[in-house]
């Protein structure tokens, strides 16, 4: 989920910190790339720039569209015939890389760790999710139903991740397993000047106290598929007029992983009362706000999660493959 609504909040409020640009405008650059959503989006996006088909498979089979290698068994040995093996996953980093490395971009990537207990209740939401779209697939009356319904039950696996491991290190590229979430990580190794920027599409990257990201463009007016979206946080502090502490207080209260938003309570009203009265507790007696009754202790914790990192990670310690 990142965070609720705070890209609108962010061009409503702040539009001088988004800049629209390509890759060469950061040409000589470190970036930190959010490893996890990158695999699930080439994974779920069946018609990609390039989805290759390199086996006969029907319109019924998983993935039909997305490049495959080809497996299968002798014919003269067995009839029957393995499933073709989906590389989406692979050719996308693989080009994604290709693009990086063509302007002279140093890429590394950032693998997601285990997730922190507050977010327990998001993935259980989310694999319930996939459970229910799974038999949805299952009694789907069209292709394309069938189509939706699979792309929102897939879940990524150890093996994608492998997948992408392996081809990182034949391609001599760095990459990094974090013993938390991605994210939060590349957000701390921007901080410290590691990396130049944070390469992803999660929001809450801003929350961790990135200070610059790169998203894909979202600026819809525009249709080329070479732009990206550069998103400064210092301007969005000095535009919004908030300290960070301050920000991340808007964004936790808009609703976030770690704690759901208050209810009727999104991102402008938040981003209103924070400026106003500074924190979530002093908004919710001066505003009689009616919480959840463990809402005060989510928010606490959300606090530390955001800012669990910083003056923690060693670049000398860490594992950097």
């Amino acid at each position: 989920m990142g965070i609720n609504g705070l890209t609108q909040l962010i061009k409503k409020n702040a539009p001088g910190a988004i800049e629209t640009t390509n890759l060469h405008k950061i040409s000589g650059s470190k970036v930190a790339i959010d490893s996890s959503l990158f695999i699930y989006k080439a994974l779920t996006c069946r018609h990609s720039p390039h989805t290759i088909t390199t086996t006969s498979t029907t319109s019924s089979t998983p993935h039909s569209s997305t490049m495959t290698d080809g497996a299968s068994k002798d014919a003269e040995v067995s009839e029957e015939v393995t499933k073709p093996k989906d590389t989406s996953h692979i050719t996308s980093i693989f080009y994604k890389t290709i693009n990086y490395l063509a302007v002279n971009i140093e890429p590394i990537y950032i693998f997601d760790g285990k997730p922190p207990e507050a977010k327990k209740a998001v993935i259980q939401q989310r694999r319930a999710k996939s459970q229910e779209n799974q038999k949805l697939m299952l009694t789907a009356k069209t292709s394309g139903e069938k189509d939706k319904f699979e792309k929102q039950s897939f879940r990524m696996t150890r093996e994608h991740i492998d997948d992408i491991k392996k081809l990182l290190d034949l391609m001599g590229v760095s990459y990094l397993h974090a013993d938390g979430e991605a994210e939060a990580y590349a957000s701390e190794l921007c901080r410290i000047g590691y990396v130049d920027y944070v390469v992803t599409e999660d929001m809450d990257t801003l929350a961790f106290g990135a200070p610059k990201m790169i998203r894909t463009n979202i600026d819809r007016s525009l249709k080329r598929s070479d732009l990206i979206s550069i998103i400064d946080l210092s301007k969005i502090l000095e535009t919004f007029e908030l300290s960070y502490d301050e920000f991340l207080e808007v964004c936790i209260m808009s609703g976030c992983d770690y704690c759901s938003n208050i209810s009727r309570i999104g991102p402008a009203k938040s981003y209103s009362f924070i400026k106003e009265f500074k924190n979530i507790e002093e908004a919710i007696v001066k505003k009689k706000l009616d919480i959840p009754v463990d809402y005060v202790e989510k928010v606490c914790l959300s606090r530390k999660l955001f800012k669990m990192y910083p003056g923690s990670l060693k670049i000398e310690k860490l594992d950097i493959q």
